[in-house]
């Protein structure tokens, strides 16, 4: 029997389960296809604090929140319309989320006696009448998973690690999205091992034939895409955006660009991202500590270079006696601080414009720096290029605040013409 399909404006989807189920792949292979399909969007990846917390627990669920319409989107959503939960964890966890009357997608394979007593619940909450404001959907995502793969012989562990593309499948489906980019997007990432690329695929087909045939979901839903202004987009991360806006901002000077940085959540898929274009003259260094992160950028800019140090609040607090002799000799330098939550290692995972007095009143008199704060992801791009403008016309280091939420979140970016940006021309001393 055919669905009835609904037009929306904008939804709220978050996927969630243990840090191994995938949903960071899952809501990111997500965000593509919409992108592609042209709806606004903004995301919210939400990563676990602790370190590699035992399965299971509260404490290691992992989640991925999109917001997407056709109509301008500014922020991934204070509630979610869909909950995607792949045990009783990610369920605890997110369900005070979801809206009154939204919809959970919940694995029940992952809601056995073992999961339950893990996340406090005393019975299971697929079989009372706890979820009763909600929508439930109880589905054997685990069980279909290995159904769909069986003839293929593969182990337990790949067959498990699947699973989260049987979940986008039905979510492609129920908010008919298309199948093809993700599986180009697996063939590119395993193109090494067809196996994995066969078994993926399977999975992803199999869970939109769910969603088309079971009788469980009475709708399907359309959002159609946002009316933006015309020109190229793509969906970029406020980490990328920082990356490409120092590149871009070195190329418009003519001068290398220097980054030196130790790794610190979450401002180490900056190093990640300018590692990659060497062909940019772009040189990244890992330091071993934040100390000699600047220093290394510091030395940088004194050869003439463009020099450049990420870090987050406590690695910001270890940078600022090396902010004071740049002011003194009069270098440009740009000091990127993606904050986090807390003055230390704490919430590493967690988003608060935590570092704002530091950045700005944290040193000695008469060591001024401008201070330029990024307002979205795709902001962070045109905020890195200015950082660097103003350092290197005033000959001064600049600091530039992102967070957590911007780094880490996406949305779409329309790709500025080369042509509108402008020239940064250095001078140099030459008697």
């Amino acid at each position: 029997m055919a669905k009835a399909l609904k037009n929306l404006d904008e939804v709220t989807i978050r996927f969630a389960g243990d840090s191994g189920d995938g949903m960071q792949i899952t809501g990111m292979q997500f965000t593509s296809t919409t992108a592609l399909l042209g709806n606004d969007l903004s995301t919210l990846p939400d990563y676990p604090a602790e370190i590699r917390a035992p399965a299971g627990t509260l404490f290691g669920v992992s989640g991925f929140q999109i917001h997407f319409g056709s109509t301008e989107i500014n922020t991934p959503g204070d509630t979610c319309d869909v909950l995607v939960a792949m045990n009783p964890a990610a369920l605890k966890v997110n369900v005070r989320s979801l809206r009154d009357g939204g919809i959970i997608i919940a694995n029940r394979d992952g809601f056995n006696d073992k999961n339950l007593k893990l996340a406090g619940y005393d019975e299971n909450p697929l079989d009372n009448d706890s979820l009763s404001k909600f929508q439930l959907h109880s589905v054997d995502i685990t069980k279909l998973t290995h159904n769909a793969l069986d003839e293929l012989g593969l182990s337990n562990k790949v067959v498990e690690r699947s699973k989260n593309f049987f979940a986008l499948g039905m979510m492609y489906w129920m908010f008919t999205r298309p199948l093809e980019p993700s599986m180009k997007w697996l063939e590119e990432r395993f193109q090494k091992n067809p196996e994995l690329v066969d078994a993926n695929v399977r999975v992803l087909k199999a869970g939109y034939a769910f969603g088309e045939t079971t009788e469980i979901f009475a709708a399907r839903y359309e959002v159609k895409p946002a009316h933006l202004p015309p020109g190229t987009y793509r969906s970029i991360t406020g980490n990328e955006a920082v990356a490409w806006g120092l590149i871009a901002a070195s190329v418009k000077s003519g001068l290398d660009l220097f980054l030196g940085s130790y790794p610190i959540t979450p401002a180490s898929d900056i190093l990640h991202e300018l590692s990659k274009h060497k062909n940019f003259r772009v040189k990244t260094f890992q330091a071993e500590d934040e100390i000699a992160g600047i220093s290394s950028a510091i030395g940088a800019s004194y050869g003439g270079a463009i020099g450049v140090t990420t870090t987050s609040g406590p690695g910001m607090a270890l940078k600022s006696e090396a902010m004071g002799l740049a002011v003194m000799l009069e270098l440009p330098l740009v000091i990127v601080d993606v904050q986090r939550g807390g003055p230390s290692t704490g919430l590493p995972t967690k988003t608060e414009q935590a570092d704002l007095m530091q950045a700005v009143f944290g040193r000695n008199s008469e060591a001024p720096i401008p201070v330029i704060a990024s307002s979205t992801p795709a902001d962070c791009f045109f905020g890195a290029f200015e950082a660097v403008r103003i350092a290197i016309k005033y000959m001064t280091p600049v600091i530039l605040l992102t967070d957590g939420y911007l780094a880490n979140g996406a949305e779409p970016w329309l790709i500025p013409p080369v042509a509108s940006l402008p020239d940064i021309g250095p001078t140099f001393r030459t008697a």
